[in-house]
């Protein structure tokens, strides 16, 4: 009996090792202060512009406050090469929108255009969509009028404040997709 116990300790450990391992495969990323953190650096980022607030509602400009999944990229194959992430990575298509119609049963949801409700277009004559990362906020479960579109995507070059994304330079959106991969996420603290 006593034997069984030593060797399953040695077990125990091993088995922690490679939990501690398979938690390190993805980096976790923290807005604070006007900069977006990771394990090895950090960078300028902009937020909404009425900031960061803890109650977000649809339209009001304010960057959602909590911790939330990362779950997908999307890029513009026209503008940008696919990029490397262990997320799962999709080119936009100019059909592509996300509904940001409230009382549609498609809120916060990828569809194709032309949408019968207002619906945000992905594909933007600017680049602040040729590369993004979905921030899985209000939507499991949806809440109508909660906030959409709630997305890590490129920043305009004078880092001016966004509807309620958080934005980055694409150098550094780019340097971060391999980092992250799923269990990733984002905290978004006021």
């Amino acid at each position: 009996m006593g034997r069984r116990l030593l060797l399953s300790l040695p077990v125990q450990l091993m088995a922690a090792q490679l939990s501690e391992a398979a938690q390190a495969e993805y980096e976790n990323l923290e807005y604070r202060d006007g900069r977006l953190h990771w394990s090895r650096g950090s960078a300028v980022a902009a937020v909404g512009r009425a900031g960061v607030k803890a109650d977000k509602h649809e339209g009001d400009g304010a960057t959602p406050a909590g911790t939330y999944p990362l779950v997908s990229v999307y890029y513009r194959p026209d503008r940008i090469a696919p990029p490397l992430s262990k997320l799962p990575v999709s080119p936009v298509k100019p059909n592509d929108g996300w509904v940001d119609e409230p009382a549609d049963p498609n809120y916060n949801r990828l569809v194709l255009l032309p949408y019968p409700v207002s619906a945000e277009q992905m594909w933007r004559d600017d680049d602040l969509y040729d590369l993004l990362v979905v921030i899985r906020y209000n939507m499991e479960p949806v809440i109508p009028g909660a906030g959409s579109a709630i997305f890590l995507h490129i920043a305009t070059p004078d880092f001016a404040p966004t509807a309620g994304c958080v934005a980055v330079k694409k150098e550094v959106l780019l340097s971060l997709l391999p980092l992250l991969a799923p269990g990733s996420r984002i905290t978004i603290k006021a």
